[in-house]
């Protein structure tokens, strides 16, 4: 009779094979099985059917887990003989020579140093490979933590059910031990030699996945957002208040929409109107000079027939000035009901 997969406790309530089983899970298969080769038979055994059981597990449970795990290495060196050097053979051990030196190198260096850098300079379907069959708390995590426009490419090369439950578990993090970050890409590391630009950008939350969301196009951000709201609608209308979408130009009055066009390069202005409503293509008329709104009109003509995914990117550009400059604190966007996004 196979085994059925069932919802883990809460974190204060789960056994010790139970954390080890979520551990291995989050780890992934190679790192655990290294784990497995230093347990007894018997170990091995009720380990093993203890992650074939194991349903979903909640982020937040994840997450304690790790920052357990983390608590008890800390302990473990603190009041084991040997420190750093015990630490060393513990690793040539399990990874072999060159392996363990390069992950002791990093261990030891700053915490400021670490931290899922060997991602930020990946492309999204490198990463989106390397991240395939990966806990989703995993994968939300690397995501939370590299740029917004890489973090949406792996998002897009996702399938709409995967791809909310991640974006689902960015929006609920908080922000996460670097030691945690670190265990996760040494875990993930151990199995991709990535050629690695990107700024690390904050941890997870509502305003981290609509970043994301925002550098995507084609109505894809929708789907994905419907997605977050068929598990969470709380979680869901947070990110969509924290969104700017092409069509929310509308919602900036004359003075940010005039800092707004200031950024704004008249080739992406003029390709973006060609598939704005009759309303906004007022709005930002009325907000430029009779000479700029001139030129502006001149060069949609000019442009004739346009490919929809050139008009898209158009849209992403100026989507994205906009919340620079509302993270800026340059402009405001008023949603209605008193409710102002700055």
């Amino acid at each position: 009779m196979s085994a059925v997969a069932t919802r883990p406790p809460r974190a204060g309530a789960l056994t010790g094979t139970q954390k080890a089983a979520i551990l291995c899970l989050a780890l992934g298969a190679e790192a655990s099985a290294r784990i497995l080769q230093q347990l007894g038979p018997e170990d091995v055994e009720q380990l093993s059917r203890e992650i074939a059981r194991t349903g979903m597990v909640p982020g937040e449970t994840v997450d304690a887990v790790l920052h357990e795990y983390r608590d008890v290495l800390r302990t473990v060196e603190q009041n084991a003989e040997g420190g750093a050097e015990y630490a060393r053979q513990m690793l040539e051990t399990a990874l072999g020579g060159a392996r363990a030196r390069s992950v002791f190198d990093r261990i030891t260096k700053e915490p400021e140093e670490l931290g899922l850098s060997r991602f930020r300079r990946a492309s999204p379907d490198v990463l989106h490979s390397v991240l395939r069959g990966e806990h989703p708390q995993t994968v939300a995590l690397v995501l939370a933590h590299i740029a917004p426009k890489l973090a949406s490419g792996v998002l897009e090369a996702m399938g709409p059910e995967q791809a909310g439950e991640v974006l689902f578990r960015i929006a609920q993090m908080e922000r996460v031990s670097p030691d945690v970050l670190q265990l996760v890409e040494d875990s993930i590391g151990a199995r991709a030699d990535l050629t690695l630009s990107q700024a690390m950008t904050a941890a997870g939350g509502p305003g981290a996945a609509a970043r994301m969301l925002n550098q995507l196009a084609g109505g894809r951000e929708t789907v994905l957002l419907d997605a977050v709201g068929s598990r969470d609608s709380t979680v869901a209308s947070a990110i969509r208040n924290l969104m700017f979408v092409f069509e929310d130009l509308l919602l900036l009055e004359s003075r940010s929409m005039q800092r707004v066009l200031r950024d704004v390069d008249s080739k992406s202005l003029a390709l973006a109107l060609k598939a704005a409503s009759d309303d906004l293509t007022k709005h930002i008329f009325a907000n430029m000079s009779e000479r700029a709104a001139g030129a502006l009109r001149e060069e949609m003509e000019l442009l004739g027939p346009v490919k929809v995914r050139d008009v898209e990117a158009a849209h992403v550009t100026i989507v994205t000035v906009v919340r620079d400059l509302q993270e800026a604190g340059e402009i405001q966007v008023e949603r209605g009901d008193d409710e102002v996004i700055a």
